[in-house]
């Protein structure tokens, strides 16, 4: 079985909960149009000046949704 990899794009300031949660409707839409095995997304707040949008994606499409997208960071998904 692949690893599984949570891609995550960090947000910060006042409005970083609104902006990671329509990050993820735009990282919704790219898994439709590239029709990527992707069914994992979402969106975290994790303070009042930080939230995060992130995709878990396995080894095999790990780099080229890593190129296209260009995540802030990257580690491993335990579920």
């Amino acid at each position: 079985m692949s690893r599984q990899i949570k891609l995550i794009w960090d947000f910060r300031g006042e409005v970083a909960a609104k902006t990671a949660e329509h990050h993820e409707i735009h990282l919704k839409e790219y898994i439709a149009m590239e029709k990527l095995p992707v069914t994992i997304t979402g969106f975290e707040i994790k303070n009042e000046m930080h939230a995060i949008a992130f995709m878990v994606v396995t080894d095999d499409n790990m780099i080229q949704v890593r190129d296209a997208l260009k995540p802030h960071r990257g580690e491993l998904f335990v579920p």
